[in-house]
C-alpha cells in the first residue's frame, strides 16, 4: 500500500506502509517442511573454523575436534545414496566414531552453530542432510504422516536435531520410535535438548537424562559437553531501553520490508497460526517492529512467542519495541517453571535482535 504516511505533526515519512504479521496466514505445503531442514539463514556460513572457543573453556576446543572427525567419518556409500544399511552391515565402529553425539551444554555457548557446522562438514550431498529443530521434526510427522517421514529421511546421511523437545512425553516417545527405526535404516544422527520440568539447576539438561529419555537410542549417542557463558550477553547489557513507540512507528515507515504490529495484537494472532508456519510468516522481513510490549499473560502464549523467536533468531530479523524490555516478558513463575530454559533462550534471542535493531532508529 503506497502512501505518504506522517505521524501527527511530523512530515512525510516513508512512500509506503509496513506490512502487518497480524494480517498474514502463510500456507506451507509438506514439501517445504521437507526441503527446508537445513540449517536456517543464520547458519548458513558458520563452518568449525568459524567457531571461536573461548580459550576459557578446553571443552569448546575439544567438542570442535571431536565434531569434526565425527563428521570425516561420515563419508562412503551412504553419502551418495546407496548403500544405506550396508554401512550399518560393518563392524562394529569404534567409541571414537559414535553413530550419534549428543551436544550438552548451556543456552548461547554455540551448539547451533557446532551443529550446523556438523551439517556443513559431512560429506553428502544438502539433499541427503536434514537439520530441523524437535519441533519442526514434529510437524513434519504430522504433515507426511509416520511411515512417510522414516521413508523420506530413511535415505538421508545425517540427521541433526537442534533443541530436542524433552518436557512432552508423547512426543518424546514418537521422535524416539522414528529415530529408532532411522539408525535402523543407517543414518546418522545428531542432537542438542532442552530441560526437562523441573530440571533447573544450571538451566541445562543433563546428558544422562537425556540418554535416559531416549532409552534404546542411548547406546548410539556420545555426550559432550560443553561449557561456557551465554555468548550473546558476554560484556553487554542483559537488555537494551526499548524505544519511544513514535521511534518504532518511524522506524518502521522509513524501513523497507519492516513490519508493524503492536504485541498484543501479535500474540492473539499468533494462536490463530500453526507454529510450523512461523517461518514462512517471517519470509521477506528486514524488521519487525512492535509496539506495547508488556508481560506475556500465560504459559501457552508464552512458548508460541518462543518458537517465534526462534523463527527470527534464525533469520536475523532485527527486532525494534516499545513498552517494556525483552527481558521482563515472562513472569517469575515462569522463569522458575519447567519451560525456564526456554523463556531464558527467548529472552537472549530477542534481547540479541533487539540490538541488531539499534541502527533503525534515526540518531
Amino acid at each position: 500500500m503506497s502512501s505518504s504516511t506522517a505521524l501527527p505533526g511530523q512530515s512525510p515519512i516513508a512512500e509506503t506502509a509496513p506490512l502487518s504479521l497480524c494480517a498474514l496466514e502463510p500456507r506451507v505445503p509438506a514439501d517445504r517442511l521437507v526441503a527446508e531442514m537445513v540449517p536456517p539463514p543464520r547458519f548458513d556460513s558458520v563452518r568449525f573454523d568459524t567457531y571461536v572457543p573461548d580459550p576459557r573453556q578446553p571443552s569448546q576446543t575439544e567438542a570442535v575436534g571431536v565434531l569434526s572427525g565425527f563428521a570425516a567419518g561420515l563419508g562412503g556409500a551412504h553419502a551418495s545414496g546407496s548403500g544405506k544399511r550396508k554401512w550399518f552391515s560393518r563392524k562394529p565402529a569404534a567409541p571414537s566414531a559414535p553413530l550419534g553425539v549428543y551436544l550438552d551444554g548451556g543456552y548461547g555457548v554455540g551448539k547451533t552453530h557446532l551443529l550446523a557446522s556438523l551439517w556443513h562438514a559431512t560429506p553428502a550431498a544438502p539433499s541427503l542432510k536434514a537439520f530441523g529443530t524437535f519441533v519442526e521434526l514434529t510437524n513434519l510427522v504430522g504433515a507426511l504422516g509416520f511411515q512417510q517421514t522414516v521413508q523420506t529421511l530413511s535415505g538421508h546421511r545425517l540427521l541433526c536435531i537442534d533443541e530436542f523437545e524433552l518436557d512432552d512425553p508423547g512426543d518424546t516417545v514418537l521422535v524416539s520410535s522414528l529415530l529408532s527405526r532411522l539408525v535402523e535404516a543407517g543414518v546418522a544422527l545428531a542432537a542438542t535438548s532442552n530441560t526437562l520440568p523441573g530440571k533447573l539447576g544450571e538451566g541445562r539438561f543433563a546428558a544422562a537424562d537425556f540418554l535416559r529419555e531416549i532409552q534404546g537410542l542411548s547406546a548410539h549417542f556420545r555426550p559432550l559437553r560443553i561449557d561456557g557463558e551465554d555468548y550473546r550477553h558476554r560484556g553487554l547489557p542483559e537488555a537494551p531501553a526499548p524505544y519511544s513507540e513514535e521511534q518504532v512507528t518511524r522506524a518502521a515507515y522509513a524501513t523497507e520490508g519492516a513490519s508493524l504490529d503492536d504485541f498484543p495484537s501479535l500474540l492473539d494472532h499468533l494462536a490463530r497460526v500453526h507454529p510450523s508456519r512461523y517461518g514462512a510468516l517471517t519470509d521477506g522481513l528486514r524488521a519487525v517492529c512492535l509496539t506495547e510490549v508488556q508481560p506475556v499473560p500465560d504459559q501457552s502464549t508464552a512458548l508460541r512467542l518462543v518458537v517465534l523467536a526462534d523463527r527470527l533468531y534464525d533469520r536475523e530479523v532485527p527486532v525494534l519495541a516499545s513498552g517494556l524490555p525483552f527481558d521482563r516478558l515472562f513472569s517469575e513463575e515462569m522463569l522458575n517453571g519447567g519451560y525456564r530454559k526456554k523463556y531464558f533462550r527467548a529472552i537472549s534471542r530477542l534481547t540479541a535482535l533487539a540490538r541488531d535493531a539499534k541502527g533503525l532508529v534515526a540518531q
